[in-house]
């Protein structure tokens, strides 16, 4: 398994993170199959959230055996410093530990929201003080749709995060003002040696009125091996990119597991070539005026 730095940090991750989102709604055998499967290869890095209905719960049982083998992430959604440090808590009890690797802002993809969060009892206070308590190592942020770049931008231009989280695919990024935000963080966390993650790699848009939805996932993926092959390709070709999270369904996920660990076998060109030519390709969050 692929691992890179992540910022300073210094945690050599597997490059794909195992995205705990697959486990809200699932039992816990296969929850247990699932994270046996990322363990026997080589998945060091478990991302989940307080949101992800029973994730945290299924994870439990696993964290005895593993803690200290494992990057283990977790996000609030909570927006003040009392409801924050309230649910950081509950996740410790849920996930059956007593300490965090990472802990993030979620879902911060807009300036209104992180006003909210960096404001005087905002949740950002929760994080920091829980860092100085000793249960959390680092504090990150984390954010969806197509303000997330600029967003995440102007939160390290108020606070030195450890890490970033938000979307990256070929679409995406072929859109010019989100890939203008974009390069524009990753140049930031690269001066400030903030680790950059991302999401939504196998995302191939929303999910069509009346489609039947063949995965758990919230926007349809794809789930074809070559084109999870040419996603995968694409967002590893970024040198700076420390990983990216599997999508939020346990089926993807082998495939997902498949496809970083042939990495380097297809070509620039055939990537291209393969996610250039898909009829239907978009943005899982939609149309944006602010996009080009």
């Amino acid at each position: 398994m692929l691992q890179r730095e992540m910022g300073r940090l210094g945690f050599q991750s597997s490059v794909v993170m195992f995205g705990a989102a697959s486990l809200g709604k699932v039992t816990q055998q296969e929850a247990d199959d699932s994270i046996a499967f990322a363990r026997a290869h080589g998945v060091n890095h478990f991302d989940t959230a307080a949101s992800y209905g029973d994730a945290e719960l299924r994870m439990g049982p696993w964290m005895p055996r593993i803690r200290d083998e494992i990057f283990l992430a977790t996000k609030t959604g909570e927006r003040t410093k009392a409801k924050a440090k309230e649910q950081i808590y509950r996740s410790l009890e849920l996930l059956q530990t007593d300490r965090l690797d990472l802990i993030q802002m979620h879902a911060v993809g807009t300036i209104e929201e992180l006003d909210k969060c960096t404001a005087s009892g905002g949740a950002l206070e929760a994080l920091l003080e829980a860092k100085d308590e000793g249960i959390v190592k680092a504090i990150g942020i984390t954010g969806h749709g197509h303000q997330a770049p600029a967003t995440h931008y102007e939160a390290l231009q108020r606070f030195s995060f450890d890490t970033v989280l938000l979307p990256l695919n070929y679409h995406m990024y072929s859109l010019p003002e989100y890939r203008a935000d974009f390069d524009r963080l990753l140049e930031e966390a690269g001066k400030q040696q903030t680790a950059v993650r991302v999401i939504k790699a196998i995302a191939k848009g929303p999910w069509a009125e009346g489609q039947e939805r063949s995965f758990a996932t919230w926007y349809e993926p794809f789930s074809e091996q070559k084109i999870i092959d040419a996603c995968v390709h694409f967002v590893l070709s970024f040198p700076n990119i420390a990983g990216f999270a599997s999508a939020g369904d346990v089926h993807l996920f082998p495939k997902i597991v498949d496809a970083v660990e042939r990495y380097g076998s297809m070509t620039e060109e055939e990537a291209h070539r393969i996610l250039s030519s898909i009829s239907g390709y978009a943005s899982p969050f939609g149309a944006s005026t602010s996009i080009a």
